[in-house]
């Protein structure tokens, strides 16, 4: 455990070396602790100390408080906060996205999944997206398809923890549901690189391997304590489909959790509206149409009209592009009709999408 050296009290062992400014350790790891080892801790300002949960004579070691632990942890949280504050939101998701990067790399040559450092990197961000729908939308264009993979992960997640969110989760449910989401394609560090960045269709043995995934995925993260058993679920099952068809086991509706629906739904929305590859990307209304039709039999249908409701919850006079290049503004959304809203043209003219089925939203331009 880690621990603040005024908690270290004589007989602890300490079980990692505590390094210098010099980089080299001026205690090295498996020393009992003795009154000097104490002294020496508090006259090197040493932050942290990590030591067994038992002292050298077999009893357990329960740490007292400490005040001076709390303060530098609440100054350090405290930076990183006001750290974070400066950044816009994009930047805050591109310096995420990079960060997936790295941890995806390192997946890749072996390294187990630090779930405290994607913690650490995500939950700001969950919580900043959180609180604005405006910035969750637009996640497919920060996308480029060269780092599609990247991008993907980190913006399924933000997804999935906005609509958890909004379907009144509890904060520790929608966090979770986030990470499961940012991590239910870590799995694809164990597919071939060709095979993921192949621009052709798959044979079926290349997709075969991409089915594996949400195993590998699950592997990674099955023993740690810092994820809920529902959570490690959701990304066990992020691609089954209530009809049978999904992967990798082909559940159906009763043995599919709530949790990977979710996510599901999210990761078909991002995928369809970002740029990859093999194709161009959707127009996000035109995507949410396809979700809606695919809802029966393949996706839960509470989720999918949560979904829908907030991706389409915008306010009168929002400025759209439509698909014949024309710019409008939006009069009115029908509940009905939620991605063929009523809107009004440069030339003042009103159209009702709904009644126009050749024309559609391209993007929202404000």
């Amino acid at each position: 455990m880690k621990v603040h050296p005024s908690q270290v009290v004589a007989g602890c062992m300490i079980i990692q070396d505590v390094m210098g400014k010099t980089n080299r350790p001026i205690i090295p790891k498996n020393t009992v602790v003795h009154p000097i080892h104490m002294r020496v801790l508090n006259q090197f300002k040493v932050g942290v100390v990590e030591v067994a949960n038992r002292l050298s004579d077999g009893s357990p070691f329960i740490p007292e408080e400490s005040i001076e632990y709390n303060e530098v942890e609440e100054h350090k949280k405290q930076e990183s906060q006001e750290s974070l504050s400066t950044l816009s939101f994009q930047e805050q998701y591109l310096e995420a996205v990079q960060a997936y990067k790295k941890w995806f790399e390192d997946w890749r040559g072996g390294t187990p999944v630090d779930i405290s450092a994607v913690r650490k990197v995500m939950v700001p961000l969950l919580e900043r997206a959180a609180q604005s729908n405006r910035d969750v939308f637009l996640l497919h264009h920060f996308s480029s398809k060269d780092d599609y993979y990247y991008h993907h992960s980190v913006a399924v997640g933000l997804l999935s923890g906005y609509i958890a969110s909004k379907m009144n989760y509890s904060y520790g449910d929608w966090i979770q549901i986030g990470l499961a989401g940012v991590l239910s394609d870590s799995g694809m560090a164990k597919v071939e690189a060709r095979i993921i960045n192949k621009t052709g269709a798959l044979r079926e043995e290349e997709f075969n391997q991409i089915r594996k995934h949400p195993t590998y995925s699950y592997r990674y993260v099955e023993k740690t304590p810092l994820l809920t058993q529902n959570a490690k679920l959701a990304i066990l099952q992020h691609h089954e489909r209530l009809d049978g068809s999904g992967y990798p086991l082909g559940l159906q509706q009763g043995k599919i959790h709530s949790y990977s629906q979710i996510i599901a739904v999210s990761d078909m929305y991002h995928a369809m509206t970002s740029e990859r590859a093999y194709r161009k990307k959707h127009s996000p209304f035109r995507v949410l149409e396809e979700i809606q039709k695919e809802q029966f039999g393949r996706f839960d249908h509470t989720v999918v009209q949560a979904f829908i409701k907030e991706m389409t919850n915008y306010s009168q006079g929002t400025k759209v592009k439509l698909s014949n290049n024309q710019k409008a503004a939006i009069v009115f959304v029908e509940s009905s009709h939620p991605t063929r809203p009523m809107v009004q043209l440069e030339d003042q003219s009103i159209y009702a999408l709904r009644d126009h089925h050749d024309l559609y939203i391209e993007e929202v331009l404000d």
